[in-house]
């Protein structure tokens, strides 16, 4: 059994490992750069994976070189149940050489599109927080019995709960927890200083707003999180988790004033009940997340892969659905 898989996996599943020969590879460079503009300003880092169209945010204290990472990417691909770390690593590589001290892993709720590093990161760099809103709790007592896992499987899955408005540190910077239900009933937010980092609520103003057709989600809910951020100072700037651009670049930034300006599903003047309508219409037709199952089962227990069966082996669980029949 490979080192990877003792500290991490204790399993068969397959893994590209690149932490082992790290130093022969390039580290990622950040999509975007964002330095601090004032005291109590992070330096901010963005990584897009382009597999899953989500943006990763890492932020830095300038003074202490402290930081923290939000929704981290661990990259699986379903046809060959292979697992790799090259997205995570790429990001460690890049903090190393730049001699970050990541604290945290911030992860805004239980994602659907994608698996989180979160676990991957708690096992390679040691002594870090896996951190969440409290509602996940009702996220994993839905989904739970689905996969088979039972109640001792999800307790303490993660190592923080975080509150409503609670308030936390990494180094001499702070920043606020904000409840943002709609998508999911568990997502929150992250202010720091002026810059909001808003997971699948928002997403570019071009593109909108996220979807509302999980367990739990409701569009009046997504509203009023989407109201509550736009009535923050227009120079705020909103960082999205996903982009999904058709003729641009990849971007993750708009302020509060561009989206009240210019966003296609909520700008100024859109009522409540024109959001509803087309929100639950657009859902009516999507398709679910191609990683839906797979991301589940691990996100709900903070990036963990589910446990190994007898026979040496990690199984992904898809419940199987026939067609026309209720």
């Amino acid at each position: 059994m490979s080192f990877l898989r003792q500290i991490f996996f204790t399993a068969s599943l397959p893994v590209c490992n690149r932490r082992l020969i790290s130093s022969l590879i390039e580290p990622t460079k950040p999509s975007k750069i964002f330095r601090a503009d004032g005291p109590g300003a992070p330096d901010i880092y963005s990584f897009f994976e382009k597999q899953t169209s989500s943006w990763q945010h890492l932020l830095v204290d300038p003074k202490t070189s402290e930081s923290v990472i939000i929704d981290p990417v661990l990259d699986y691909n379903p046809a060959s149940g292979t697992v790799s770390m090259e997205t995570a690593d790429g990001l460690l590589d890049f903090a190393e050489q730049q001699g970050l001290k990541i604290s945290r892993v911030l992860e805004t709720h239980a994602h659907a599109d994608h698996l989180s590093a979160s676990q991957y990161y708690k096992k390679t760099l040691g002594n870090i927080s896996v951190c969440i809103g409290h509602r996940i709790t009702q996220v994993q007592s839905y989904f739970a019995p689905r996969y088979g896992f039972g109640p001792k499987d999800m307790e303490k899955a993660f190592d923080q709960y975080l509150k409503d408005d609670e308030e936390f540190t990494f180094g001499s910077i702070s920043g606020k927890v904000v409840h943002l239900p709609g998508h999911t009933p568990d997502h929150i937010g992250y202010i720091v200083g002026r810059n909001v980092f808003v997971g699948d609520s928002l997403f570019m103003p071009d593109l909108g707003s996220a979807r509302v057709d999980f367990p739990g989600g409701n569009a009046k809910d997504l509203f009023n999180s989407i109201t509550r951020l736009l009535s923050l100072p227009d120079d705020y700037r909103i960082f999205v988790g996903h982009d999904y651009p058709s003729n641009r670049e990849e971007d993750c930034i708009a302020t509060v004033g561009n989206h009240k300006e210019l966003n296609k599903h909520c700008k100024v003047g859109t009522t409540e009940q024109q959001f509803i309508e087309f929100r639950e219409a657009r859902d009516n037709v999507l398709g679910a997340p191609r990683l839906l199952h797979p991301s589940l089962q691990v996100n709900i227990r903070a990036g963990r892969l589910p446990p190994v069966d007898g026979a040496g082996r990690i199984l992904m669980k898809i419940p199987v659905r026939i067609a026309n029949q209720k």
